[in-house]
């Protein structure tokens, strides 16, 4: 049985960080010292570096990454019978939603022709957005996986473990990458634009990154040095 859509549109959005945030800027990292050495003697109490020594030590910075931004939320809807002017003749609230959320530049998407994304897709929107293909966040090094669950989209289901794919952290930490995992996301595209589409489950009050519970959490490609947000439209399947 044909699972039961309706789609919604649900808005634009755009996330500003700051207008004079093009780079990411520099930060104070975490500093390890490793050994200090010199050919004359060195005080074993020391809180500063002494004149004639080499110091070895290590640096380790986590900075904030501006070639990606992050929705998370939860979803309600019903679906419905209507006409052409959205008057309704009879609805179904759903207690529990299931279905997918997508994230697209594009205002409209060939739903019925959606596939998986290919290297072209991928790459065509990563020069869209000012990355290079040598860069380790990229996206096609972000989702660097395909291993993941069945999506019905529309009339289509797309099978498990064809697409790219990741999986957002939950409790901070990274998860396993199997089919099972929560808040999986696929790449998909609309072969007719060649547009990118982000696409995640509908989850259900789950734990996410942060230990609260959402529905949804999934990332979206920016442009870093654009002074301007990437507009994204975001689209809903419930089912």
């Amino acid at each position: 049985m044909n699972k039961q859509t309706r789609w919604f549109f649900i808005g634009i959005l755009a996330l500003i960080i700051s207008s004079s945030f093009i780079w990411a800027l520099p930060a104070g990292p975490v500093i390890n010292y490793i050994s200090n050495s010199t050919a004359a003697s060195v005080s074993t109490n020391r809180t500063q570096d002494e004149k004639g020594t080499i110091t070895v030590i290590t640096l380790d910075s986590n900075q904030q990454d501006y070639k990606w931004k992050a929705y998370v939320g939860n979803v309600s809807g019903k679906l419905a019978l209507d006409d052409a002017s959205t008057k309704t003749i009879y609805d179904w609230t759903l207690g529990t939603p299931t279905g997918e959320v997508y994230v697209t530049r594009a205002s409209s998407v060939a739903w019925a022709s959606i596939e998986c994304a290919n290297e072209t897709v991928i790459s065509n929107e990563q020069t869209a957005l000012g990355m290079l293909s040598s860069d380790n966040d990229n996206i096609n090094k972000t989702f660097n996986f395909t291993v993941h669950a069945n999506i019905d989209v529309a009339t289509n289901t797309i099978a498990n473990s064809t697409c790219p794919s990741t999986a957002t952290y939950v409790d901070d930490v990274p998860q396993t990458i199997d089919e099972t995992a929560n808040f999986q996301e696929v790449l998909l595209s609309d072969p007719l634009t060649g547009s990118l589409v982000y696409t995640t489950t509908i989850e259900n009050n789950q734990y996410g990154y942060n230990n609260e519970t959402f529905d949804f959490q999934l990332l979206v490609a920016e442009n870093e040095s654009s002074t301007t947000p990437t507009l994204y439209y975001f689209f809903v399947e419930l089912g």
